[in-house]
């Protein structure tokens, strides 16, 4: 029989509770104050140089004496296309002057994956976090094995069996089993090939199917939803919407309005913000995707023409083409110190498991 618990026991966790990354979102403080409540606070690099990188882990450490996870992300970085790139810029003008703001020329990569990338891996080698994890695919096998050389878990974001499969052949330790109903980006390899499958089902597939532990990833807010996702094969679950509006977030004030209002009730996954699919509450971009007619560019450069068009907003106090990602369980956001509601979350889990 497999132990699904080893890895946590390892960490010292005392809560099956993974704070999710949320590049831009999550912050140094947000996973201290995680980690030291005794679940597991994560950081997320992906957009990030590597001096920043750099600074971002060292600012944790410097918070917590608890472990941390450091995520990454692993897509496949895409050449350019052109005349993709300009048919979406000629599609967005008509926004750009509604702002009266000037169009972006043409469109930069923006973000570099961990992929290839011998300068973020060294700082993670040389750092080494107690947890490193991959989003988007995994980097190469030659990292993975480093990093658990390193004394490193490691964990893996699978929207499907197939990629859960890939993720065991690669010697990772821990599945994340995120659904359809998650907030932000999808985990998926391919894009091309989400199956769009919900947390529970998948969930119950991996457990059954994979060798490794199965964290539950996707629309769980609270202690019963916790209690939920471990009575069906679970080991932890990780929770990305549910710490938006603690203070020690990035989330911005219009964020935390939206998230607080009827907004919260409208999520919906698009590539239109990013260039890779992800579920946010629904915006002015989600509606110009809907009515586009064309392939979109690749990921990320759809994203400097979404923050090209957010910052051009910002600046009339209109949120329009916001990119604030949230899962379908937003309405149940709770506004409280992230270290009250880890204790709240356990309490409440405890409590449900006393109803079984």
């Amino acid at each position: 029989m497999k132990n699904t618990t080893a890895w946590m026991t390892r960490l010292g966790l005392q809560h099956p509770i993974i704070q999710a990354p949320m590049a831009g979102t999550s912050t140094p403080q947000l996973a201290a104050a995680v980690s030291n409540a005794g679940a597991l606070g994560s950081v997320g690099i992906g957009a990030y140089g590597v001096e920043q990188a750099q600074q971002h882990i060292a600012q944790t450490e410097a918070l917590t004496s608890g472990p941390f996870n450091v995520n990454l992300f692993c897509h496949q970085t895409a050449a350019a296309d052109v005349q993709r790139e300009a048919a979406w810029l000629d599609y967005l003008a008509p926004e750009f002057a509604r702002l009266g703001a000037v169009q972006p020329a043409g469109l930069r990569r923006i973000y570099d994956s961990a992929v290839g990338n011998a300068p973020l891996q060294a700082v993670l080698l040389a750092q080494k976090p107690a947890v490193v994890s991959f989003h988007f695919g995994l980097p190469e096998q030659h990292f993975i094995d480093a990093l658990r050389a390193a004394g490193s878990i490691t964990l893996a974001c699978a929207t499907s069996l197939d990629e859960a499969r890939q993720i065991e052949q690669a010697g990772v330790d821990v599945i994340v089993a995120q659904g359809m109903e998650a907030g932000g980006h999808r985990g998926s390899f391919v894009p091309e090939e989400d199956r769009l499958m919900g947390t529970f089902a998948l969930v119950q597939i991996l457990a059954r199917e994979c060798h490794l532990p199965v964290v539950a990833a996707g629309g769980i807010m609270n202690g019963a939803g916790i209690a939920a996702a471990l009575e069906l094969g679970a080991c932890a679950v990780q929770m990305g919407t549910a710490f938006i509006l603690c203070p020690e977030s990035a989330a911005s004030p219009a964020y935390r309005a939206q998230l607080q209002g009827p907004d919260a009730h409208h999520t919906a996954i698009t590539a239109a913000i990013s260039g890779r699919s992800a579920r946010g509450m629904f915006n002015r971009l989600h509606q110009l995707g809907r009515e586009y007619g064309q392939p979109l560019p690749a990921y990320p450069m759809v994203y400097d023409a979404g923050k090209a068009l957010h910052q051009a907003a910002s600046g009339q106090n209109l949120s329009d083409y916001a990119a604030h990602w949230a899962g379908q369980g937003a309405p149940l956001a709770r506004s409280m110190p992230a270290a009250e509601l880890v204790q709240t979350l356990a309490q409440e889990w405890q409590k449900t498991l006393q109803k079984i």
